[in-house]
Order: structure tokens, then sequence, then C-alpha cells
């Protein structure tokens, strides 16, 4: 029920200019926006917001710290906590692993072998199977985190063998300062090497408030898009 709040207007009103962006992106790369998901990153805005925001259609919402995240869904309403798909987009240590899988769906941001198996344990231990995303590396910058791409398809094998994980793609972020429409390319490049050895592994994760149009050309699956939707971060508490 509409209640009347400027704050609802205002993420009303974002959210209808990101999904004219995908639309229009969509057009032009001959795609249907209706395969492209669009997760509303919600860092450092609170559980209020991600009320507002599923009682606007958003299905999926991602968070990148964890201790922020276990509070803000543990403050969710029982009915929207069930409606909504929670990705974990943040560099993950392997201590937190257990932590992670206590609230989230999907963790993007597996990158290396010892991150996978101890997400298998937790999920194994808390009787579920959870999804998985590899994080690529696209600069080569150091503390970005992400697999290099041509070791990208050995973690894939190895991770997919894992029990409770199930692989469904690749994560990316577009390098700083530059164009990002060559670095999502290539990250198409590594998705298609990835899924050409275990096909359930279809989504490609990229693309933010300032790139998506280039990810949707690339091929991307899936948009984690925060300013756009939810305004300027607000200080980190």
């Amino acid at each position: 029920m509409y209640d009347g709040s400027p704050r609802r207007d205002d993420l009303a009103g974002r959210l209808a200019a990101v999904r004219e962006r995908v639309d229009r992106a969509c057009a032009a790369a001959g795609r249907r926006p209706d395969d492209v998901t669009l997760i509303a990153v919600t860092k450092f805005f609170p559980a209020s917001d991600v009320q507002l925001l599923a009682g606007l259609g958003v299905t999926d919402v991602g968070e990148n710290r964890d201790q922020e995240a276990a509070a803000k869904i543990a403050d969710l309403a029982a009915t929207t906590r069930d409606s909504l798909t929670v990705h974990f987009v943040g560099q993950l240590q392997s201590n937190k692993a257990a932590h992670v899988v206590r609230y989230a769906d999907v963790v993007q941001s597996v990158d290396r072998l010892k991150i996978a198996r101890a997400l298998d344990r937790a999920a194994d231990a808390a009787g579920r199977r959870l999804d998985v995303l590899l994080q690529i590396d696209l600069s080569g910058a150091p503390g970005r985190g992400g697999v290099a791409p041509d070791e990208a398809a050995a973690l894939a094998d190895e991770v997919a063998a894992l029990a409770a994980l199930r692989l469904r793609g690749v994560m990316a972020v577009a390098p700083l300062g530059g164009d990002p429409a060559p670095a999502f390319e290539r990250l198409g490049g590594v998705a298609r090497v990835i899924r050409d050895g275990h096909p359930e592994a279809d989504w490609m994760s990229a693309g933010m408030s300032g790139d998506l149009e280039q990810a949707i050309a690339a091929g991307a699956t899936h948009l984690r898009v925060g300013s756009a939707i939810l305004g300027s971060r607000p200080l980190a508490r």
C-alpha cells in the first residue's frame, strides 16, 4: 500500500529511471529486459529502504559488508525477506563464510578455492545449497579481488565439484578509469568458456550505476546498481 512517504517517491522515481535505461540498453543489444536481473545494492542504507524497494517490485538486493548485512536482513519483515534474493557481493574472508551463509542466498565474490571450501562446509552444515559466482579480476590491480581470467576455468571445475555449492557463473567490476566495454567483453569470453564446461553456470554479473549499458551490450544477466537507485550513500557507520 502507498504510504505517501517522500522517500518512497524518491526511490520509485530513481528505480523507474534505471529500468528505462535497462529497457533502452536491451533494445539496442537485441535482448529482452526480462533476461536481465536488477540487483539493488543497499550498502549503508537502512532496512526500511529495502522494505520500500521490495514494495516497488525489487526482487534482488546486494550487500557487501557482512556485519551490516546480517543486521539489516534480520530487521526485515518475514514476508519481505521471503520475497527477496540476497546477494553478498563484497570481498569475503574464509572465517566469515559461515556467518554469510546464514542470510545470503548468493555469494558473488568467490575468487579462490579456500573461500569456496569454507562456504561449502558452512552450507553443508546448514543443510542447504548455496549459489555462487566466481569473481574475475579484469584489472590486475592489487587488492581488488578476483581470480585471473586464465585461471578461472580451473577454479570453476573445483567449485563445481563441491556438493553444497551451485556454480551459477561469473562476476566482475570494470577497471577504474577505463572504458568498461572491452573489459566486459573480456568477461563475456571468460563466461563462455566456463559455460561450455558447466552449462548451468549462465549468469554474468556485471555493470553498475555508471556502466550498466556497456554491461548489457556484453551479455550481462545481472546488474548491481546502488547510487542510481538509492542516491548518494550516507557516511559509513
